[in-house]
């Protein structure tokens, strides 16, 4: 039988098409028979991946090893029982037709809560979640206190897995190996990135799951994609080493480029040819004399305002581990 790998996570935008399609490209060079599910219906990103890199291949003349892409099998509506979802048996015909030719089957679901997500999940050997390296992503998979030092209980993700498992114990299956990828990592050490490291780890001993270094922010992966080319590709097509543009850490726009009121906008900044060009401003309000006046007090000037005072957070122990679940 096929070993089925699900990359799942109801959170857009955490890097899980990028993930599917390196783990999916390292399985079949390593010689593997890969069968891929893109089960994002409308947007396709992985399903995009794969054409990119047929295409690309095709018109570069080149043989690289690639995952096979297949299509949802269509299902008679009227071929159902009363009470049983189409989607339940598109997903599980596509993997019945897949498992007997395939090494692996690598699913990859919607950054969204669909019933193919659902199925997807329960049919898992291997469950891959990739989590941007932030409290906002991180909240998916628990809740924590105001600190964030403290987990409070689960969140709908885990919940979502912990029904998974249930359903594979039920069936006599082995149980779901969980991994947890942290993605977009930043190069600097920070307090955020040392206190999601340390809620990971205690969140990973009270729900299992494994923790894994994933893809940190670089340039690199969204040049890749128009091509369906990932790192393990760039020799072959004769790179022979990344340049400085396609390593560095994407970064916030500057100051001057972020959007600015329109009651205050931030002039262009004038060329040396401009500036020298231009006569200076006449200085305000010149004296008569040779003495300078002191201006008098303004009568509508700001009052000081009052210090705010900062109050304390005390941290306090986690509870039971098994409390949450």
């Amino acid at each position: 039988m096929a070993h089925i790998i699900v990359v799942g996570n109801e959170k857009g935008g955490a890097g899980k098409s990028t993930v599917s399609m390196h783990v999916a490209t390292a399985l079949a060079r390593m010689g593997h028979k890969t069968s891929v599910l893109d089960l994002d219906l409308r947007q396709r990103t992985f399903g995009r991946y794969v054409d990119n890199r047929k295409s690309f291949l095709a018109s570069a003349e080149l043989d690289l090893p690639s995952p096979e892409m297949h299509e949802l099998p269509e299902i008679e509506a009227s071929s159902l029982q009363p009470g049983e979802n189409i989607y339940d048996h598109r997903l599980s015909a596509a993997v019945a037709e897949l498992e007997p030719t395939s090494d692996f089957i690598l699913i990859d679901c919607p950054g969204s809560h669909t019933r193919l997500s659902q199925v997807a999940h329960s049919l898992a050997d291997t469950l891959i979640t990739p989590l941007n390296d932030s409290f906002i992503d991180f909240d998916l998979l628990a809740r924590t206190d105001a600190m964030g030092d403290k987990i409070t209980g689960p969140s709908v993700y885990s919940e979502m897995v912990w029904n998974a498992r249930q359903l594979r114990a039920q069936a006599g299956l082995a149980p779901i190996d969980w991994i947890v990828v942290r993605n977009r990592m930043g190069a600097q050490r920070m307090v955020n990135k040392d206190k999601m490291e340390r809620a990971i780890a205690n969140l990973s001993k009270r729900i299992g799951f494994r923790i894994a270094p994933g893809f940190n922010e670089r340039v690199i992966f969204r040049e890749l994609f128009p091509r369906g080319l990932t790192l393990l590709d760039l020799k072959d097509i004769g790179v022979k080493q990344l340049n400085i543009s396609n390593v560095a850490p994407l970064r916030p726009p500057a100051p001057r480029q972020l959007a600015v009121s329109p009651r205050c906008p931030v002039p262009p900044p004038a060329s040396p040819a401009t500036a020298s060009a231009s006569p200076a401003p006449p200085p305000l309000n010149p004296p008569s004399d040779a003495r300078h006046r002191p201006l008098p007090p303004r009568k509508d000037a700001h009052r000081p305002r009052a210090p705010v005072s900062s109050a304390t957070a005390s941290r306090s122990a986690d509870p039971d581990p098994r409390a949450a679940a």
